[in-house]
């Protein structure tokens, strides 16, 4: 009741907790744009300082893991430039998740992720923090992470879409979204069927690897109604300036986003769709704004106890202002094969292709991309 009282009497005179505990005024010219997850973010982390559940791991660490891997042939051309330097055959390691969790009570634990990335492309080797929180579930309505967590959003299509090893979420894959970021996040499940799943994130904005300052904080928030434990219905939405509101190159622009999906999940059967539209994600400090949407189709089936099919399309406009001849396909068709316990190998294709504008001895024409990857891709967790 202390810290809820703290957290009231500081929103109250108008001011705004800093990372690193400092408390900062917030600026004359508030986001207005931001105000309704403003509110909805703060007055959700006031309510969840409730009474907490008990847990039998106090005192107890954990240590996993995750590793996304392909062997693949790549064939990338352009039709002014031809074949490009990506075109190959080799491994990557897309990505190695290390996951420690230690809990210190029933209700409190720390969780790091550490995430190593090699690609044969440019053969950079990087380590780097994407998770790292104190948690506090007070109750199943109410678990409250302080530091770099999931963001709402593209965690949860993650899980509703499956097979992340074999590509990101297309606002993830697009980069029109975050997949974690530093701040305060909340989540939980209410309804007495907890068929409502929230979550909410007051975040610096410019996502895990840069845990900067700037003059002011982004909200994004997703709730989902789940009227069946198959059936998935999400809305989500974003607001903010993305980290880059700094005194030598104030925002011009707030950046938004909506989203919205319908999912069909079960053990054996996955369906699904994907929608969002984007406002000035990349403009924030140029004087033109832009405007981009997208969206994504999946389904994969169970066949027999170690085989699945999945297919995925996705469409996207990155820019109908600043490139109106910009448009980006991508498709996947892939066969998953369960090897053993926690390692899973999928023959798959995929098909990749982007338009854009260029011009060539003052002559204007659309610049096309095409590629083609065909490979091994796999997942082995511990």
């Amino acid at each position: 009741m202390i810290l809820s009282s703290c957290v009231v009497n500081l929103v109250g005179k108008g001011w705004l907790i800093a990372r690193h505990g400092v408390a900062t005024p917030p600026t004359s010219e508030p986001n207005m744009h931001s105000t309704p997850l403003r509110a909805a973010s703060i007055a959700a982390i006031v309510l969840a300082l409730a009474s907490p559940v008990a847990s039998a791991d106090a005192g107890k660490t954990r240590i996993g893991g995750r590793m996304f891997f392909d062997l693949s042939s790549l064939e990338e051309r352009y039709n002014d430039t031809g074949k490009t330097d990506a075109s190959s055959f080799a491994l990557d390691v897309k990505r190695f998740y290390v996951d420690i969790a230690h809990a210190l009570d029933s209700t409190w634990k720390l969780q790091l992720t550490t995430d190593f990335t090699w690609s044969s492309s440019d053969g950079e080797t990087q380590l780097f923090v994407k998770k790292a929180y104190l948690e506090g579930k007070f109750s199943k309505a109410a678990v409250l992470r302080v530091g770099s967590a999931d963001m709402p959003w593209i965690s949860f299509v993650d899980k509703a879409q499956g097979f992340r090893y074999i590509e990101k979420s297309v606002v993830d894959r697009t980069k029109f979204g975050n997949s974690a970021d530093w701040g305060v996040h909340l989540g939980g499940k209410l309804g007495a069927g907890q068929q409502f799943d929230y979550a909410v994130a007051m975040v610096n904005g410019a996502g895990y690897k840069d845990p900067g300052r700037s003059k002011s904080v982004d909200f994004e928030g997703r709730i989902a109604y789940l009227p069946s434990s198959r059936i998935m219905l999400a809305l989500g939405a974003y607001s903010g300036r993305r980290g880059k509101d700094l005194e030598s190159s104030p925002a011009i622009h707030t950046t938004q986003r909506v989203s919205a999906m319908a999912a069909y999940v079960s053990d054996r059967t996955r369906a699904g769709i994907e929608y969002f539209k984007s406002d000035n994600w990349n403009e924030v400090n140029k004087p033109t704004g832009d405007h981009a949407k997208g969206w994504s189709v999946w389904a994969s089936q169970a066949l027999g106890e170690q085989f699945t099919l999945t297919a995925r399309v996705d469409r996207t406009t990155p820019s109908h202002v600043r490139d109106p001849r910009s448009a980006e396909r991508y498709a996947h068709l892939g066969l998953e094969y369960s090897l053993r316990d926690n390692l899973d190998l999928a023959l798959v294709w995929k098909n990749g292709a982007t338009d854009s504008s260029a011009s060539r001895d003052g002559i204007a024409y659309t610049r096309h991309r095409r590629g083609n990857e065909v490979g091994i891709w796999g997942q082995v967790s511990f």
